[in-house]
């Protein structure tokens, strides 16, 4: 107990430098966006005979991508034998609230589910390292999609056929197929996530904008083939081609979005992920308030000119120094 007591004071000391490094204006931005689209998704899922289910399997999509992709595991692994414990308590606690909810409504099983399924997370192993061999390092997909490799060794490998089957289940209604491309948007969310090496930016760019022309038309061709199985449910289903066309639009708009993202605050972590969480939101949120519908459009004029300034400030620091 003293020293899941340890461990629980250093976890609240990180988050507590995290929040300090996000700074006050971001998370002014960011708390009550997020709040907005996750109370939305809550109110509008918990009182469906299906949707509910979706609650307790999304979030543990969320915490099991972000429990592979930690950066203390093997530490933990060496100094703490049972540290999996503490862990299992952690995504316990981060996912009282939703379970808390689930039960105002009544929705008990949904609820435990809620409760025991996160907490399963704490025994997936680590993300293998990005070591491969001489073949591998000359493959063009591994080079050019890196980031799709990374996250389907997260969890995107077994991910996809899941929310395929679920979108599948609930083919009958518009609602299965959304959730699963939600959910397969915070898959692409966590590869897109984490910068890369800046050697590996210097390699592959020549100039800001044909960097991110190319990166963009690679990134958005993978998922629009990995979604297209999503945007036929929906074309086939009560959406029809009009929604099917509507909604991927969108969506591979959201998947531009967040890799311009990326290489706007490139190679800060921390701002990458906060800033594409702000994206998200507000896109999922956006008929919340008419405020929303402006403040994407912005994003998207904002997002554009500052990754390529930030790619020309980043490209010219490497070209300085060499």
């Amino acid at each position: 107990m003293m020293q899941l007591r340890a461990y629980s004071r250093l976890r609240v000391r990180l988050l507590g430098r995290l929040l300090r490094e996000i700074g006050a204006l971001r998370l002014a931005l960011l708390a009550p966006v997020l709040l907005t689209a996750g109370g939305r998704a809550l109110v509008l899922a918990a009182p469906h005979p299906q949707g509910q289910w979706a609650i307790p399997f999304l979030t543990f999509l969320t915490l099991a991508a972000a429990h592979r992709q930690r950066a203390d595991l093997r530490f933990l692994f060496i100094s703490a034998p049972y540290f999996r414990r503490w862990l299992a308590v952690e995504y316990l606690l981060l996912a009282l609230p939703l379970a808390a909810v689930l039960a105002v409504f009544k929705d008990w099983g949904a609820a435990l589910l809620t409760l025991v399924l996160p907490a399963t997370a704490a025994l997936l192993p680590a993300a293998r390292d990005s070591r491969g061999t001489q073949h591998r390092a000359r493959s063009l997909f591994r080079s050019e999609a890196f980031e799709w490799v990374s996250g389907l060794r997260g969890g995107g490998l077994w991910a996809w056929p899941v929310l395929l089957a679920g979108a599948v289940w609930q083919h009958g209604s518009p609602l299965g197929p959304g959730v699963a491309l939600v959910a397969w948007l915070l898959v692409l969310l966590a590869c897109y996530g984490t910068p890369e090496p800046v050697t590996m930016l210097v390699l592959a760019a020549r100039a800001p904008g044909q960097f991110l022309r190319r990166r963009l038309g690679l990134g958005v061709s993978y998922a629009a083939l990995t979604a297209s199985p999503f945007f036929w449910l929906l074309a086939t289903g009560p959406a029809g081609v009009g929604g099917a066309v509507a909604v991927a639009a969108f969506w591979l708009g959201l998947v531009a979005l967040l890799m311009l993202t990326k290489y706007a605050f490139y190679p800060n972590a921390s701002h990458i992920r906060t800033t594409q969480a702000l994206v998200v939101g507000v896109a999922l949120t956006l008929f919340a308030h008419p405020v929303y519908p402006v403040l994407l459009l912005v994003a998207v004029g904002g997002l554009i000119w500052q990754s390529r300034r930030r790619l020309r400030a980043v490209l010219g620091q490497t070209e300085n120094h060499a």
